[in-house]
């Protein structure tokens, strides 16, 4: 299966569970691909005591998860693109959207 996540959130616990299902989906034999939209380009500075974000972004990443992020939503927090994060833009997002079997947003 084609698995598509769209995060949009900036709450650690949320994009850890987003990013821990990305990771079993991997393991299942899916393809996913992530898109950072708003908040979630926020993602890789999100870590807590209890939730090892960018642990499971890079864990994500090994397996062969692809990570997206806004560029427009980077510009507006003025960030820029990481190695892991990768500037994108909405012709991006439409392509994970149409080309995915199922999209789940965080």
């Amino acid at each position: 299966m084609k698995l598509g996540l769209i995060i949009y959130s900036n709450d650690p616990e949320t994009v850890w569970n987003a990013f821990r299902l990305g990771v079993f989906a991997l393991q299942q034999g899916d393809g996913v691909r992530a898109f950072l939209l708003a908040k979630g380009v926020e993602a890789e500075q999100l870590d807590t005591e209890q939730f090892g974000v960018t642990a499971q972004i890079q864990e994500f990443v090994d397996k062969g998860g692809e990570i997206l992020a806004c560029g427009t939503c980077l510009k507006i927090r003025q960030q820029g693109a990481s190695e892991h994060c990768p500037l994108s833009s909405m012709a991006d997002l439409h392509e994970l959207v149409r080309d995915s079997e199922k999209v789940l947003t965080f």
